[in-house]
């Protein structure tokens, strides 16, 4: 299956060399992105000090900065992308926590990692030491998670990204839930 997407055909150009191609993008995607990087800041602490346009801003400069960075289509750039934010965010609560000598972690419910947009109180660390341990364990299960948690695909979507079924998505991202619950309580 080939997307054949406005997006995708200017990713295409991109990887081809065509530095213009990275001015027509930018316009395609920011507003996706910033929705993006606006959920996944729902799920901070209060008082957080990233904001959604940060955030995205510093995906962009990522990718600029990544001279590897190639994706084939739409559904892997937001797949990357997701990756890079999950890694910001973590750089961010890093140096937060660094500032303050260990911060006050914050327990994640059932509830959080139950729905998407309900993720209250998950501490970026925590979530980022749990997908690491899931990760060396299975890692397709930890980027079913990238992909659903950071990026916000569907099962479809995420399906199609790791060229796996959907009922095999939905399992490993049954399991990667259940391993963060137990991880992070």
């Amino acid at each position: 299956m080939t997307e054949t997407t406005p997006i995708t055909q200017l990713l295409r150009q991109l990887a081809a060399g065509d530095v213009s191609a990275n001015e027509q993008l930018l316009p395609l995607v920011y507003a996706e992105l910033r929705a993006l990087a606006a959920q996944r800041l729902r799920s901070e602490r209060a008082g957080y000090t990233l904001s959604p346009t940060a955030l995205v801003h510093e995906v962009y400069l990522r990718f600029a900065d990544d001279e590897s960075f190639a994706p084939a289509d739409r559904r892997q750039f937001y797949a990357v992308a997701a990756r890079r934010m999950r890694q910001i965010l973590v750089d961010h609560a890093r140096h937060r926590d660094a500032e303050r000598r260990g911060g006050d972690l914050q327990r994640v419910t059932w509830s959080a990692l139950d729905e998407l947009g309900s993720s209250a109180g998950i501490d970026s660390l925590a979530l980022d030491q749990a997908l690491t341990q899931l990760e060396a364990m299975d890692a397709r299960k930890a980027h079913v998670v990238e992909l659903r948690y950071f990026a916000g695909l569907e099962m479809d979507e995420i399906a199609a990204q790791l060229q796996i079924s959907r009922a095999t998505a939905q399992r490993d991202w049954e399991v990667a839930r259940s391993f963060l619950y137990r991880a992070l309580t």
